[in-house]
């Protein structure tokens, strides 16, 4: 199941095969283990544009899921990319008192079960049911590995 995993930050750096392990274990826990997945590490421009262009809002957003099984043609492997903007978590981070590391890993799960059909903006009750299977991978995959390199992060 490969996982591509991409950055367009040259500001900070991160740890891309442990990202890209980690999502391997994301995949594995909610049984996608044949999928493919393409992962990009952006900045606040980036996303304010992707965010603009593809859901019409006019501002940075932590996490954007585009599934590619939801569109037409023939089925494929390829489950879709998720995309981050790294500035985002680490202000969310600091706002929630935990460390980026882990912001990343919420939000990589969070991606990925967008990219399942899981959308918490359908409903309340499906915002409940997505946000269980969030703390459920969470918990199943094990500790969190270091992503950000050392040196490069603020006290978070």
């Amino acid at each position: 199941m490969p996982v591509v995993v991409g950055m367009r930050l040259t500001r900070r750096t991160l740890r891309l095969a442990s990202l890209r392990t980690l999502a391997n274990r994301i995949l594995q826990s909610i049984g996608e283990r044949e999928a493919l997945l393409s992962l990009e590490i952006v900045g606040d421009v980036r996303m304010r544009r992707l965010n603009r262009t593809f859901r019409h809002r006019d501002k940075t957003t932590d996490v954007l899921a585009f599934a590619t099984r939801e569109g037409p043609g023939p089925p494929s492997a390829l489950l879709g990319d998720v995309v981050i903007s790294l500035p985002q978590a680490i202000r969310q981070a600091r706002r929630h008192s935990r460390g980026i590391d882990h912001e990343l890993v919420v939000l990589l799960i969070h991606g990925i079960l967008h990219l399942c059909g899981y959308d918490h903006e359908r409903s309340e009750p499906e915002a409940r049911r997505m946000a269980r299977r969030e703390r459920a991978v969470l918990r199943g995959i094990g500790p969190v590995p270091r992503l950000l390199v050392s040196g490069d992060s603020d006290p978070v």
